[in-house]
């Protein structure tokens, strides 16, 4: 069955260009959504490469807004309209690598066609602490509105905290995900009918780490998650991933996972050289 990998992209025309080689299948397309704000010509070129296409719905993100779900749910809905019978969606940055040859990923896939691969930790049981006061203080960063910030301090101050619309349990962790276009669907469906639930993901910071959590560990699909995202992730402090480098590379080989994050052409690009000699492409 074939799957398609969505890739969030930005600012590293070259790193994503090396990504989308490694992802290269017969049973796989590669969508990228590319931020409106990065100029198109430094990676028009890669949609000379099989398999590759844009999202032409671009969204204008920033770091912890509801924009960010906005992309992601634009480049769902593409690979949703495109009538191919995708068995996965396969959620990824720009710099995300393999860890394992693209094959492996496959048939791993081919033999959990039912099964969406999310990491997710209970807020409401203190396993995310961080998650928490997500949840409860107001973020207006998605807002274009004049003091925003200054508002937001204050709601934050004076007003009470805030609760999930819907008596949704709240869960969250990791915004990389390989899911199913069932699940993929239901979400997008789901939001739609939602306007409150909406409104409070607005006005929640870095919500692309709770957003799916929440609505698909509260829904009837719950039995076909997995809580494991499959990805090889190091946090560097509360809200950072690790930049991994060449000292890395014994780790991540190891890990068992199939993709890491977060890699970074400026830091190291030795580990890049390490890991495909590893799994067979150097």
């Amino acid at each position: 069955m074939k799957i398609a990998h969505l890739i969030l992209a930005y600012n590293y025309p070259v790193m994503l260009e090396r990504l989308v080689r490694r992802l290269q299948h017969e049973e796989a397309d590669i969508y990228i959504q590319l931020d409106k704000k990065a100029p198109i010509e430094n990676f028009a070129h890669l949609e000379n490469i099989n398999n590759v296409c844009f999202v032409k719905n671009r969204i204008k993100t920033e770091w912890g807004d509801y924009s960010i779900i906005e992309a992601t749910i634009a480049g769902f809905n593409s690979i949703l309209e495109s009538g191919i019978a995708y068995s996965h969606i396969n959620l990824l940055s720009e710099q995300d690598y393999p860890l394992r040859p693209i094959n492996q990923f496959h048939e791993f896939l081919s033999a959990n066609t039912d099964k969406t691969f999310m990491h997710s930790l209970s807020i409401a049981d203190d396993e995310w602490e961080d998650g928490k006061v997500r949840l409860l203080k107001y973020s207006l960063g998605d807002y274009n509105i004049p003091g925003k910030y200054t508002l937001q301090v204050i709601a934050n101050r004076f007003l009470p905290n805030r609760k999930i619309p819907g008596n949704l349990k709240p869960y969250g962790r990791s915004q990389w995900i390989t899911i199913t276009p069932e699940c993929a669907r239901y979400a997008i469906d789901y939001i739609k009918t939602k306007p409150k639930l909406k409104r409070f993901f607005r006005m929640t910071w870095a919500v692309d780490e709770v957003f799916f959590q929440i609505i698909l560990v509260n829904s009837a699909l719950n039995d076909k998650l997995v809580n494991d995202n499959l990805r090889h992730i190091e946090q560097y402090g509360a809200n950072r991933p690790k930049i991994f480098t060449i000292n890395d590379a014994g780790t991540l080989i190891t890990s068992g996972k199939f993709f890491a994050r977060k890699f970074d052409d400026n830091v190291d690009t030795a580990i890049y050289d390490r890991l495909d000699a590893e799994i067979g492409y150097a």
